[in-house]
């Protein structure tokens, strides 16, 4: 069974991109423009993990993980942030706020891809074979 990640991030071409190297990877991709968006999707079909911006419009990556722990629903699903924001300060809070992996942009394909799988090992979802 192949594995549903949801992509959020504002950024069209930088949602292309996560496409396009998460499908590659033998993951079903969904995505998402901002954490508003994100919630309203996660709640008609459940991701295996989320890869998230933080800074984004209407709801922005360290409350989206926040409003995901407050839900019994959504509490496990692990959220690997991948953003620009490459401060300390900005990591900590990320892992403050419920998230399980955090990566900076720019990444190296690889990087993304072994991050992936570490977080869906670690909450315990099979990933398809990696090529």
């Amino acid at each position: 069974m192949r594995r549903k990640i949801l992509a959020v991030d504002d950024e069209p071409d930088h949602l292309e991109l996560l496409h396009q190297l998460l499908a590659e990877e033998g993951f079903d991709i969904a995505t998402a423009t901002n954490g508003m968006d994100a919630l309203g999707k996660i709640s008609r079909s459940q991701p295996d993990l989320i890869v998230a911006d933080i800074s984004m419009p209407k709801m922005n990556g360290f409350t989206f993980c926040e409003k995901l722990r407050e839900n019994p629903a959504t509490a496990a699903i692990p959220v690997l942030i991948l953003t620009g924001l490459d401060s300390q300060f900005n990591r900590l809070n990320g892992f403050a706020h419920g998230a399980n992996g955090y990566l900076t942009k720019p990444y190296k394909p690889a990087e993304l891809i072994s991050a992936v799988h570490k977080a869906l090992r670690e909450a315990g979802a099979a990933c398809p074979p990696t090529a």
